[in-house]
């Protein structure tokens, strides 16, 4: 949820019925958006600061995470600065309302007057801001800043976020390692490790009648395509739980495992249906400890609500690349029933894979990058389709229909020429214009492809 103050300002010999009247008209734009707003207005440049002093004590002690500056009029730049100082920390919208018409002629606040002297302002003070502006007969901007409402609240709630990982480093990789303190100063986010040691001891703890409670309540609502071992239901049920506890304990809002190393090769259990539990639980979920992507899901989850989920990379072609995933996917991607069959792959044991449908339609990736200590969002939109018949070798046959898209790009050799992990995050729409403010805010470069 959104929460922003919202602050009204119109110079003191501006009527101040007209003032308001405007404000009311943008506060009621941005409610209908979904922020919930924190309003005061109208705020003056009355000589004895009584309007200041006014919002102030109404902004004190309440809860928002941006400010919004409407201007419905003339307010010279002092009277909104010595308001919005206490709250330096905060991204700010410096949003300039419009003028109308009364028969054949112009009536104006001098709206854009009272912004323009602002803007370069905020920028020389060194806020962190976007300005909006209205034009006359045109819709106004609160959809706009609405949006960079949403990426603020966003930022704030990544400062709280965790992400658990069990175990480190998956199959050496180099691209899964990350440095905490940076990616802690930058995203907000913290990532700490669990030992896989641990989810086998809670895993021993665990009562037969607590796992087929899940097998009955949970599993059983999958389309199986074929009956799994009772042993696999078992050890999916007991994980999935001992998994549980940990993330419930230490308030994590994502999960990543040691996949193929630790769950796959060292407790022979390939941990899909556990990710697919976890994913219905409201956990963001990926393989491999893949810190990067981890985050990269946090961010997107916090910003579009959705579940943010993997795909990775399988196959290019001129127009578009084949993108699926080996083993799960979470239920909000699902297209049509959450379909399973066990499976195995090379010399791993028996396990069960989601090999459902993914839902087509425009969709945005992203991947957050660390270079040279610098971070950067990559971000491209494309169109997902149902993929043509396919499959990976090493499946035991009949080979299941791995769960995947066809995401036609705009230009598929440009991404492939700064491509940084097998692994990236859709969310669907295209979330480019959010995915900016939300980087804005964190100082984060987007490079858009």
């Amino acid at each position: 949820m959104a929460r922003a103050a919202f602050l009204g300002f119109g110079e003191v010999n501006t009527p101040r019925e007209v003032i308001i009247r405007k404000c009311q008209a943008a506060e009621a734009a941005l409610l209908s958006e979904g922020v919930v707003l924190v309003s005061c207005y109208p705020i003056s440049d009355d000589y004895e600061e009584k309007d200041i002093a006014k919002a102030l004590a109404a902004l004190e002690g309440q809860s928002f995470d941006s400010i919004v500056l409407c201007v419905a009029g003339w307010i010279p730049s002092h009277a909104v600065i010595k308001i919005i100082e206490h709250y330096r920390h905060l991204p700010v919208v410096l949003w300039g309302l419009a003028g109308w018409y009364e028969g054949d002629r112009l009536v104006t606040t001098a709206d854009q007057a009272g912004t323009t002297a602002l803007r370069g302002v905020l920028e020389e003070l060194g806020y962190k801001f976007i300005y909006c502006y209205d034009i006359v007969g045109l819709p106004p901007s609160a959809p706009r800043v609405a949006g960079f409402c949403k990426a603020a609240s966003a930022a704030a709630e990544l400062r709280f976020a965790r992400a658990g990982m069990g175990g480190y480093r998956d199959m050496q990789l180099y691209g899964t390692l990350y440095d905490g303190l940076s990616l802690k100063r930058v995203t907000g986010v913290e990532i700490e490790t669990f030992e896989l040691l641990e989810v086998e001891q809670r895993y021993r703890e665990i009562a037969d009648t607590q796992k087929r409670e899940v097998i009955e309540s949970r599993i059983k609502k999958w389309r199986f395509l074929s009956p799994a071992k009772e042993e696999s239901l078992m050890r999916a049920a007991g994980y999935y739980l001992a998994v549980r506890s940990i993330a419930l304990e230490r308030n994590y809002s994502a999960i990543s495992l040691k996949d193929v190393d630790g769950f796959k090769k060292l407790l022979g259990f390939p941990p899909a249906p556990v990710f697919m539990l976890l994913a219905e639980d409201g956990y963001c979920t990926i393989p491999e400890n893949d810190s990067l992507g981890c985050v990269t899901q946090i961010m997107m989850k916090a910003l579009t609500g959705q579940p943010a989920a993997y795909l990775e990379f399988y196959e290019f072609f001129a127009d578009r690349v084949l993108a699926g995933v080996p083993d799960f996917v979470p239920p909000g991607v699902v297209d049509g029933e959450i379909t399973v069959m066990p499976a195995t792959f090379g010399e791993l044991a028996e396990g069960i894979l989601n090999v459902s449908k993914v839902k087509p339609g425009r969709l945005t990736m992203s991947r957050l990058v660390c270079s040279h200590g610098k971070y950067r969002m990559q971000v491209l939109s494309g169109e997902g389709v149902a993929p043509r018949k396919w499959e990976e070798c090493g499946w035991t046959q009949p080979a299941p229909q791995l769960p995947g898209l066809e995401i036609i790009l705009p230009d598929v050799p440009a991404f492939a020429s700064v491509v940084a992990s097998q692994h990236y995050i859709i969310t669907y729409g295209d979330n480019r214009p959010a995915i900016r403010d939300l980087c804005r805010i964190l100082d984060i470069e987007v490079e858009e492809i």
